[in-house]
């Protein structure tokens, strides 16, 4: 890796890009409408929608249930008093009900993830082949169709429901597999936790505009179309996605030669040729299970409030429809947030104070995981203050966004050559 000077001889044009990378420096190749910045716009986007598909259900199922039906097995539920005398009633209560208890609910909910956990190694080892432009984007039209099956499917019976949310959970159980392989060919190291955490911060607002939004179209509308209106916008994106998008800087269409003489200069010695997996030293390594623990924790507590939340605030907190869907979604837009901020703060510690990588992504995962903890165990014993137990929650799911720029995005420095094994294990 010889500077400037290092040869004797002028290189022929075409040949070795390594010196180039002296040219191509981030400040010279604008982010501002770039093919990289676009695809991580149109991936923030993409998760956005993933997020709203895969959540809606959880303010939906409120309104679909019939009054009181839960509350029989729920010794906990008349802890709180209600917060009004007035009762709100919907305006509109024209949707279909469904005698479903705490337990088939609980199915209903959990049937998401059955099949989510499944596609996750798949997922990652047909991204390495096929691209992750592909299984992305049928991933989220996949579960975009489904998710206009939905009401369709609660009519038939509460089996095809759950068969029906298995099936989308199997649709998005490929797709961050699938964007993290993208981004191992697209995100240069000093820019891998901006471009990441922007990508990746669609999934939070997401939550945020699907949680109050869901709410607001059962209370004017009916609950049918949380489904119609989320799954028709998957289905939109889809389109914008497979055609501005490609899976590496060689085959996109419009990109400069500028910025893609910068990205591949920087991902030169990144990227290993070697075609076989080395799976005893994936097996063997520390990090890599360090990072499937913390993935493991993490997500055991972000998708168990992302599931029921809506529920605590229902049935514990005993907040009205309208302010169910709000006060939901706040955590998340505080998470979102977060992750914004932090994206831009780790690169900034990396870049222009010199800190490791590594000291950047312990400190963040550190933060991510001690500070949710407090919190969230905080929470659980404050009783019925209302303001308390939405600011602990809030704080909690906050401070969890440090972790994108934590441990989320390890795997891209420790093994992007191999990652759809190395993230498909968290």
């Amino acid at each position: 890796m010889g500077g400037p000077g290092g040869s004797e001889m002028e290189p022929e044009e075409g040949e070795d890009r390594t010196p180039l990378l002296k040219e191509f420096q981030p400040d010279t190749v604008p982010a501002c409408c770039s093919a990289r910045y676009n695809l991580a716009l149109l991936a923030f986007f993409g998760f956005f929608l993933l997020y709203a598909l895969r959540v809606n259900l959880s303010v939906a199922l409120v309104d679909m249930v019939e009054p009181n039906t839960s509350l029989a097995k729920n010794a906990t539920s008349n802890v709180c008093p209600e917060h009004s005398s007035t009762i709100n009633v919907p305006r509109n209560t024209t949707g279909e009900k469904y005698s479903w208890d705490a337990d088939t609910q609980g199915w209903i909910l959990g049937s998401f993830f059955y099949g989510y956990i499944i596609t996750q190694i798949p997922g990652g080892y047909l991204a390495s082949k096929i691209g992750g432009k592909l299984l992305l984007g049928f991933g989220i039209f996949g579960t975009s169709v489904f998710t206009l099956l939905t009401p369709l499917a609660a009519n038939l019976g509460v089996g095809y429901l759950i068969a029906v949310r298995a099936l989308e959970g199997l649709g998005e159980g490929v797709t961050f597999p699938a964007m993290h392989s993208m981004w191992s060919s697209w995100a240069p190291p000093l820019e891998r936790s901006k471009l990441l955490s922007i990508s990746y911060a669609g999934a939070q607002l997401g939550t945020v505009v699907s949680l109050p939004l869901s709410g607001l179209i059962c209370y004017y509308m009916n609950w049918i179309y949380v489904f119609y209106i989320f799954g028709a916008l998957g289905v939109l994106w889809w389109f914008f996605w497979m055609w501005l998008v490609s899976d590496t800087p060689e085959t996109h269409r419009s990109i400069s030669h500028a910025e893609r003489e910068y990205i591949l200069s920087s991902l030169k010695d990144q990227l290993s040729t070697q075609k076989s997996v080395p799976w005893r030293p994936i097996l063997e390594s520390l990090p890599l299970w360090a990072i499937v623990v913390a993935h493991f924790s993490y997500n055991w507590t972000f998708y168990t409030l992302l599931t029921l939340l809506p529920t605590y605030m229902k049935e514990i907190l005993r907040f009205d429809a309208q302010e169910n869907g709000f006060l939901s979604a706040l955590p998340y837009f505080g998470c979102w947030l977060c992750i914004i901020l932090s994206g831009q703060i780790a690169d900034y510690l990396r870049q222009n104070q010199n800190l490791s990588t590594v000291c950047v992504r312990k400190c963040f995962t550190l933060i991510g995981m001690i500070g949710p903890a407090v919190f969230l165990v905080a929470a659980g014993f404050i009783g019925c203050n209302y303001a308390l137990a939405v600011a602990f929650v809030t704080i909690s799911t906050t401070l969890g966004g440090f972790c994108t720029s934590g441990y989320s995005i390890n795997h891209l420095d420790i093994a992007p050559s191999t990652l759809f094994f190395t993230l498909c294990t968290g």
